[in-house]
């Protein structure tokens, strides 16, 4: 007579069933986690693209950004942020090269500066999270946890990445995560501005009753005070920062006013219209600030106007051996020497925007707008 085939023994059953739970649990979790709402492609690095800007050029295309980091080229690619993510364009083409999405998390805000792109993330009320990305190729190079307010921004300079709120800063290092230091307004005060430079970082301050808005300066990688100046400003009056490289810039109603990075003394100051667009960067060992529709190249050392050229825009930020800069006009671009400000050449172009910030890439100039980047060739 044939015998009936065993059953499994009870202890099976309870191992098949603990082992379908745990694969269960496993890909709920694996849904649920950061490395499922991950998606990142990369490259290889950027081509180096040789030549110059030649004749006239018009727009060969453009993408729209949100947000848009201070300085949007670095290692060849071109960076922009967007809800949930960083991607980094080909320069030349506007094609994107690599990305790296979060679905889970909204992007807080996005900085570039030393080869890397730094972004914070928001994964609930607070900017918690960052991660750095490899400009030129999207590779992952750290990611780290932050307590940051819901409203932080990010800046940047050479080594320093900010945070900033009204409540306080914090840098860390672009190229580790390590936090350097963390800085709060005073009770009573609120810092309504900050900014990172070669000088330090800068930070404006108001405090209840108080008949001026303060100027202060730390150091960059240390975070002690190196002063604090007065800014005598109407009360309620709207005040900003520039810069905080070669000299200290600030807004105020009627004028930008520069300060030396040494003991903060006023070091100049220029007119502008309480409409006008305003702006600063370094170049060439000079600082450069359009006030309206005009770009002055202000000595550091001894605050005088060096030179004043047309423009509706400003150039990108550049080195002391810098040989020449972009300008935006309402005719297009020039080409100017920046320790002079002659003329080196004309690139006229139709329509391009006010407000832009211009990088030249090879043959291409990049120009950078609030909210968009557009390439023109």
């Amino acid at each position: 007579m044939p015998r009936s085939p065993s059953r499994p023994p009870l202890r099976a059953w309870l191992w098949i069933a603990a082992t379908l739970a745990l694969v269960v649990v496993a890909a709920m979790l694996w849904r649920n986690s950061d490395a499922a709402a991950t998606e990142s492609t990369t490259s290889a690095p950027a081509d180096v693209l040789r030549g110059t800007p030649a004749g006239g050029v018009e727009e060969a295309w453009s993408a729209e950004g949100d947000p848009v980091p201070a300085d949007v080229v670095e290692d060849g690619r071109v960076i922009l942020g967007s809800e949930h993510g960083v991607r980094g364009l080909d320069a030349a083409t506007g094609e994107e090269a690599w990305s790296y999405t979060r679905s889970n998390a909204q992007l807080c805000d996005l900085t570039v500066t030393d080869g890397v792109a730094v972004a914070v993330f928001r994964t609930a009320g607070r900017c918690d999270e960052a991660v750095a990305l490899e400009a030129g190729t999207g590779v992952r190079a750290w990611t780290r946890s932050l307590d940051l307010r819901g409203d932080a921004t990010l800046g940047s300079t050479a080594s320093i990445v900010l945070a900033s709120s009204p409540t306080g800063v914090l840098t860390f290092e672009p190229r580790g995560n390590n936090v350097r230091w963390r800085a709060g307004a005073p009770e009573g005060c609120r810092w309504l501005d900050a900014v990172a430079g070669s000088a330090g970082v800068a930070v404006l301050q108001r405090c209840a009753d108080a008949d001026a808005v303060q100027l202060r300066l730390y150091d960059g990688f240390e975070g002690s005070e190196h002063w604090t100046v007065d800014v005598p400003v109407p009360q309620g009056a709207e005040v900003s920062l520039l810069g905080a490289d070669d000299l200290v810039g600030v807004r105020v109603p009627g004028e930008v006013r520069l300060f030396a990075p040494g003991g903060g003394g006023l070091r100049t100051s220029l007119p502008v219209a309480p409409e006008e667009a305003v702006g600063q960067i370094p170049a060439a060992g000079l600082v450069l600030v359009r006030t309206g529709n005009t770009l002055s190249a202000v000595d550091p050392a001894s605050g005088a106007t060096r030179w004043t050229t047309p423009a509706v825009g400003l150039p990108a930020a550049a080195p002391a051996e810098t040989a020449e800069l972009v300008v935006p006009t309402a005719e297009g671009f020039v080409r100017l020497d920046p320790l002079t400000g002659a003329e080196l050449g004309r690139l006229p172009a139709p329509d391009v925007p006010a407000d832009g910030v211009a990088s030249a890439l090879g043959p291409v100039v990049v120009l950078r707008l609030a909210d968009e980047v557009r390439g023109y060739r």
